[in-house]
């Protein structure tokens, strides 16, 4: 007797296939247009952390790129803007 065994008498088992779950997280994949503002186009890359989340999750990078994109704005009242003209002493009022 032949211990060895041929190919059609190997039995592979297949992985299963993952079933569809429609509440599990997807991407949503939204196109994100760059605004040349490298600050506010990282925040806006944070978003696609969201996409790999359960729903609960998504508030926390949602606030957490409302955050960065105030601290972005904030950040455009700090700068210093052009000088201010002096007024001419004779245009001053009386």
């Amino acid at each position: 007797m032949s211990e060895s065994v041929s190919e059609a008498e190997v039995v592979t088992e297949a992985e299963p296939e993952p079933e569809y779950d429609p509440a599990a997280p997807a991407p949503l994949n939204v196109p994100r247009t760059p605004t040349g503002t490298a600050e506010v186009d990282a925040q806006l890359e944070r978003l696609a952390d969201a996409d790999h989340l359960a729903t609960d999750g998504h508030v926390e990078v949602y606030e957490d790129v409302h955050r960065g994109l105030r601290d972005a704005l904030t950040a455009l009242d700090a700068r210093p803007g052009p000088p201010v003209p002096a007024r001419h002493p004779a245009a001053a009022p009386r």
